[in-house]
């Protein structure tokens, strides 16, 4: 296997208080190959914007190491890390308050190119934002309207074109369909498979909406109170889940058809606080499974074989 684009080593993100700090990523690792969608779920708070913010350094990580192409981001300086800008980047989740709604289209994407010297001058610009828009499925004179003209899809994809501006290799994708009318979020959805199949595009998409990551993504990284609870190609990960949490997961996935009997038992109780996380095992105090052991020890990230890996203390939960 070829050398991953981005590595994530150990990383850990903490707000607060040194003393008692609210801890939203605690020692994450996992890798995205060229040309992958990698899926990242798991329920509010289990740290998944964290991630995506902290991948860009829009935050600043606490612990760890973010690799792009072998480069650690932390180490690197202001000045580098405004040329990779052009390299990384991001689809927020709210398209009503990530465009600015004082200015036109034609400035919002354009501002993008002249910050990073590309079509320089104003009729390049121009130009180059008319291809933007018809990439994105909105016509050239859109340009002149300002973002409350819109629709909550339409402003979307004048957020992706803006992140497609400046051509970039990896885009954190951060629940892009989560404000977004459910008749309109297929649109979006396969606006993102053409782009990323037209484009090359390495992804990290994530959401709560397993329907749309089975469908999207490659692999998948299942997150819970910060931490990595398993990682697998996406069709074994819904065909078979290792990981108790992954299947409570999946039970909460509405289904499709209502004659469905799943095996899986859906979740009791609230995700605990990150400024107070469970000893040892931050899940077993939902898991039906759990032993006197998960109170004491952190499960390891196991690799099972066959890109799947798991951080569980039982070997006998499998399907």
């Amino acid at each position: 296997m070829s050398k991953p684009l981005i590595e994530v080593k150990g990383l850990c993100k903490y707000f607060g208080a040194t003393a008692r700090p609210l801890r939203a990523v605690d020692d994450v690792s996992f890798s995205i190959q060229q040309g992958e969608t990698l899926g990242l779920v798991g329920e509010s708070g289990s740290g998944k914007s964290t991630i995506g913010r902290t991948l860009l350094r829009l935050l600043d990580a606490t612990d760890g190491q973010v690799l792009y192409r072998g480069e650690d981001l932390g180490a690197a300086s202001g000045k580098r890390m405004r040329t990779l800008r052009s390299k990384l980047q991001m689809i927020f989740q709210d398209p009503y308050a990530s465009l600015n709604p004082k200015m036109r289209v034609r400035d919002i994407l354009g501002e993008a190119l002249k910050v990073h010297g590309l079509a320089p001058g104003k009729l390049a610009r121009d130009k180059r934002v008319a291809e933007l828009l018809t990439l994105v499925g909105l016509r050239a004179e859109h340009a002149d309207r300002y973002p409350h003209e819109f629709s909550g899809g339409q402003r979307q994809r004048i957020g992706v074109a803006r992140a497609l501006a400046v051509e970039p290799e990896f885009i954190v994708a951060d629940e892009p369909l989560s404000a977004l009318d459910v008749s309109i979020q297929s649109q979006v959805v396969n606006l993102l498979c053409d782009l990323r199949d037209q484009l090359s595009l390495t992804m990290l998409f994530i959401s709560h909406d397993l329907d749309v990551v089975e469908y999207l993504c490659d692999r998948v990284v299942v997150l819970y109170l910060g931490r990595v609870m398993e990682v697998a190609p996406t069709g074994a990960l819904f065909a078979q889940p290792l990981h108790p949490y992954t299947q409570a997961l999946l039970a909460a996935s509405p289904k499709p058809d209502p004659l469905d009997s799943s095996i899986f038992t859906p979740l009791k109780g609230d995700i605990p606080s990150p400024i107070n996380p469970p000893s040892g095992c931050v899940f077993r105090t939902r898991c039906a499974h759990a032993l006197e052991a998960c109170a004491q020890t952190v499960p390891p990230v196991q690799n099972l074989g066959n890109g799947r890996f798991k951080a569980c203390l039982r070997d006998d939960l499998a399907l």
